[in-house]
């Protein structure tokens, strides 16, 4: 699940102008798995590490498997019961459901809505839709998170299948700049050149995010080179979110009336990708990797 990049921005300025500011900001979080203030970007410990890797692992399978679940005829809210169902069967608790007043465990966004989009059981998956399943899973304190896009049943088109092949590469190539001593910005020009060499916009209104206690911690993960958002050094230890989000014709979207739903302005399809990924010394851990 992805960060308003300008969260991230104004509370980054908040709390070099005022720590108390960024306090009572954080303070106002509400939820069980909301931390109260702002704690830096943090460096995790092989015990923590070891337990994330077990929290992205059941994030891996339940979405391993609805990828071989979703078929025309489906709802979104039948993809959400068995993510729910899989999530607590495996021990862990659905990281997304009540975050900030969600009310399911993915997100579920068809064609041209890009992220956010809640389960329905009024929502029909039909032949050919792109469809892009985020979900997170907290487990002993600590949470994994990711995102796939599937191009359901036999009538997708070309350039949805391009579009959502592109993502993936996208998100590969930021995370092959990802090693210690590297920067957020290195990643953040792996991921816009490829896209755009592929002719499609990265969206700039969001980004990924640290991931660990919280399920979005500091820093922000952006897609893109901007000088707005802090270019960090990677160390050893940093554990992140990234999430490249890619869209067919322009950048912009805007959020439906339910407050959540982010959609495509020009009404073009949308593709995303994430992993949760642990940061080495000469690389990174894919800690949400499917291939297990």
């Amino acid at each position: 699940m992805n960060l308003f990049a300008d969260l991230l921005a104004t509370t980054s300025r908040q709390t070099a102008a005022s720590p108390s500011a960024a306090a009572q900001t954080a303070a106002t979080q509400t939820g069980p798995r909301i931390q109260k203030g702002r704690r830096g970007v943090e460096i995790k410990s092989a015990r923590e590490i070891a337990i994330m890797r077990k929290a992205s692992r059941i994030v891996a399978t339940v979405l391993r498997e609805i990828s071989e679940l979703a078929a025309p005829g489906m709802t979104t809210a039948d993809l959400d019961r068995h993510a729910e169902k899989r999530i607590r069967e495996l021990g862990a608790t659905p990281s997304f459901k009540g975050y900030h007043g969600f009310p399911a465990s993915i997100c579920a966004s068809i064609n041209h809505e890009v992220v956010h989009g809640i389960p329905s059981s009024k929502r029909l998956i039909r032949s050919g839709d792109l469809v892009k399943i985020d979900t997170g899973a907290y487990f002993e304190g600590y949470h994994g998170d990711s995102c796939i896009s599937l191009c359901v049943g036999e009538g997708a088109t070309e350039e949805a299948q391009r579009l959502t092949r592109v993502a993936q590469e996208s998100l590969m190539q930021g995370l092959a700049r990802i090693k210690a001593g590297n920067s957020l910005l290195d990643i953040a020009g792996a991921v816009q050149d490829h896209v755009e060499a592929h002719g499609y916009a990265v969206v700039e209104d969001y980004t990924g995010h640290g991931v660990g206690r919280n399920l979005h911690e500091e820093p922000s993960v952006f897609n893109f080179r901007t000088r707005d958002l802090p270019n960090l050094t990677l160390r050893a230890g940093m554990t992140l979110a990234v999430e490249p989000i890619l869209n067919a014709g322009s950048k912009a979207c805007r959020t439906l009336k339910d407050r959540w739903t982010v959609v495509t302005e020009d009404g073009s399809l949308s593709a995303q990708w994430e992993h949760t990924i642990a940061v080495t010394s000469d690389g990174c851990e894919i800690l949400t990797d499917r291939d297990f």
